[in-house]
């Protein structure tokens, strides 16, 4: 039986520590010790709310629990909204590939209901999000699980609702507005991406309140970074934007897979000639 427990920020926010996968009973978790802990009665508070979050959960898991028993395995999300910790996780023990959300995350004053919803993606995508991996283990690296969400599961779970209107709501940077654009010929599509887009930016701004390097990113503004070879860890906050976006411009559908052992399958990627929804090389290095 494996165990192995994944948590959103802990690289980022930790940059002294050697390990980006937490087990139950290590010395090591989410996070450190500290005051991260947002109760239900606590102030200045994000607008989500128990059933948003409950809501949230269940659309996502209504999707992809079948996906996920084609895998060969039963997603299980465990509901934590009284509990405070600003945390999520993923988790296998035998056939049951758990996922666990908590409400401290949902009500850190940053996190929109979209934002939630790309963190439980997220989760999800350690179990299904394909290559890369991390070394010797069954999940999904951090950057393919960040990719994962906005290029196929916020889009499959967002795909019958009306994006267009939850769009206008939004105050918008113009730069992705005509990057969205420039890549998608609908205005649902567009729509669409730039939903995804403003979910991770959400999230970003998370990473970016809890780093002790607080300069916002920005969609404008791209990690210049390339590695020389991938990742697995959790990258800075601008890699983690630059990935939301990029998985949002992506023009591979969603109804495609991403392949679990060939990372050309169900993506954008450069061997194919895309040059835009590629995953960021900040993070990814291609081996095609």
């Amino acid at each position: 039986m494996s165990k192995l427990m994944i948590g959103l920020l802990v690289g980022h926010l930790f940059f002294s520590s050697p390990s980006q996968a937490c087990t139950k009973n290590g010395s090591e978790g989410f996070l450190p010790k500290n005051d991260l802990n947002i109760s239900v009665d606590a102030k200045e508070v994000s607008s989500v709310t128990e059933s948003e979050f409950n809501d949230v959960i269940s659309d996502i898991e209504k999707i992809y629990a079948p996906i996920v028993s084609g895998y060969g395995g039963e997603l299980v999300v465990v509901r934590k909204w009284n509990d405070g910790t600003v945390n999520a996780y993923a988790e296998r023990s035998g056939k049951f590939w758990k996922v666990s959300m908590f409400g401290g995350l949902a009500r850190h004053r940053t996190i929109t209901a979209d934002g939630f919803a790309l963190v439980v993606c997220h989760e999800i995508g350690h179990h299904i999000g394909g290559v890369p991996h991390y070394s010797y283990q069954w999940a999904s690296n951090e950057g393919q699980s960040d990719y994962f969400a906005t290029l196929k599961c916020l889009r499959r779970v967002w795909q019958s609702e009306d994006n267009i209107s939850v769009v206008e709501k939004m105050e918008v940077p113009e730069f992705l507005v005509k990057s969205c654009k420039k890549e998608w010929r609908s205005r649902e599509d567009r729509a669409l991406c730039i939903r995804g887009a403003m979910a991770g930016d959400s999230v970003a701004k998370l990473f970016s309140s809890l780093s002790w390097n607080p300069k916002p990113a920005k969609f404008d503004t791209p990690d210049p970074k390339e590695v020389i070879y991938t990742n697995d860890n959790h990258p800075a906050t601008q890699c983690r934007l630059d990935t939301y976006f990029q998985g949002a411009l992506c023009e591979a559908s969603f109804n495609e897979e991403i392949g679990q052992e060939e990372e050309t399958q169900g993506v954008c990627h450069s061997s194919r000639g895309h040059t835009v929804g590629v995953r960021p090389r900040c993070w990814f290095k291609p081996t095609l």
